[in-house]
């Protein structure tokens, strides 16, 4: 009896584990490292610490992935794949690799991410409208913001230039 349904238990078991391998592929399981506890910046990809737990360099070795994605107002909500990402698609898309969100967060949801205040190595600022965050000393964001004035490039890079967190919440994840 059970033996009719081997080849369909097979193919069931063979589209799961194609599945898992497919999801698992979206993010990178490694990437450039300098020793320490700080990230750096070589040209526009971030270095993730040696010193960092394994999240952290995960969630950076994603968000390398981004640099060369337009920024679209929406993009990176229905789903991590997608063609241009906005501010809190593409942190989303960075703590998803690091397994801290298993779903895309809008920036007002972000204001209630995790736990209260800055982080370890991770801080997520958000308010209605916008959301960065900085991860082992860099700043992940989608303009060019700094103290001396306002630029729109449109676009998720990292940034080595801080950004005043007046009006913006800070969260962190848990331990990190």
């Amino acid at each position: 009896m059970f033996s009719s349904f081997r080849p369909i238990i097979a193919i069931f078991g063979l589209c799961f584990v194609t599945a898992s391998f497919a999801k698992a592929d979206l993010f990178p399981a490694s990437g450039p490292v300098v020793p320490g506890r700080k990230a750096c910046l070589l040209g526009n990809v971030a270095c993730a610490p040696a010193d960092a737990p394994l999240e952290v360099k995960r969630a950076i070795w994603a968000a390398n992935q981004l640099r060369s994605r337009p920024y679209r107002y929406g993009g990176g909500h229905k789903s991590f794949v997608d063609n241009g990402y906005d501010c809190s698609g593409t942190v989303s898309y960075a703590l998803a690799a690091a397994g801290l969100v298993k779903s895309p967060l809008s920036s007002t949801e972000f204001r209630r991410y995790g736990s209260s205040g800055s982080g370890k190595w991770i801080t997520i600022y958000a308010r209605n409208g916008h959301t960065f965050a900085v991860i082992a000393g860099l700043r992940l964001d989608t303009t060019a913001y700094n103290t001396l004035r306002y630029e729109r490039n449109d676009a998720p890079r990292w940034r080595a230039t801080e950004r005043t967190p007046r009006g913006f919440v800070a969260r962190h994840p848990l331990g990190l």
